[in-house]
């Protein structure tokens, strides 16, 4: 079976509610669940939440919600990896055979079916432990520079200074909305950064991380510009 989990927990604190807060015109979750199953490629679509009325507004748009998660998996310190192995565990222990797992995000609505199905022909046709969406960086990381002690700057690879952005190596970040892995994969909690990964690449206008008031900002602007 193909699995879609979405973590969505009830404690978000610098956003609050954001999971289930209102997104032009429905909950956030409700976009992760809806590309889900307009896929067409789970067998199962299950929102791991410690949150009763997160778990009602999922069962709401079509998920499935078989269990609350515990309350040691669900502070600020859990992996997305503990939360993908504790369902596996629970699917396990009623019967349900998996070969693919696909973590879904609650917090991604660009998420587009298209990135969910060359996440999972990706990791079919090239045995990979993941697929994940990826964007490239908007400027070259080699320049990238830190501030020391005592105020001034450094770089972090001064030896490119000189060299021209056309002749630095592209360099690419997690776009924070899906992670198809293998169940062996997420069994053995093999890193989301193993050597047998691949990415689906994004244009960075379907890319942004929800974690301050500033994001969901920058997200409603991305979104009504995506939506012209």
């Amino acid at each position: 079976m193909n699995i879609a989990i979405i973590p969505a927990r009830g404690g978000s604190k610098r956003i609050p509610r954001k999971n289930i807060k209102e997104f032009f015109g429905k909950p956030m979750i409700a976009y992760s669940i809806e590309a889900a199953k307009a896929s067409g490629c789970f067998d199962k679509i299950i929102v791991s939440t410690d949150d009763q009325e997160i778990a009602n507004v999922a069962l709401e748009y079509g998920a499935e919600v078989p269990f609350i998660r515990p309350s040691d998996i669900s502070d600020d310190y859990a992996t997305t990896i503990d939360v993908i192995q504790h369902a596996i565990l629970w699917l396990e222990n009623h019967n349900v055979t998996m070969n693919y797992i696909c973590c879904i995000y609650a917090t991604a609505p660009f998420i587009e079916i298209s990135s969910i199905l060359k996440g999972l022909e990706l990791i079919k046709n090239n045995s990979l432990d993941y697929a994940y969406c990826a964007t490239e960086y908007s400027f070259p990381i080699q320049r990238a520079f830190y501030l020391q002690q005592d105020g001034k700057v450094a770089m972090f690879q001064p030896e490119h200074f000189n060299t021209r952005s056309q002749d630095l190596t592209k360099a690419y970040h997690d776009a924070g909305q899906l992670y198809w892995g293998s169940y062996e994969a997420y069994k053995k909690g093999i890193p989301f950064f193993s050597k047998n990964t691949m990415p689906i690449i994004l244009d960075p206008s379907k890319v942004q991380d929800i974690d301050t008031p500033l994001d969901w900002k920058r997200a409603e602007l991305i979104f009504k510009a995506n939506e012209n």
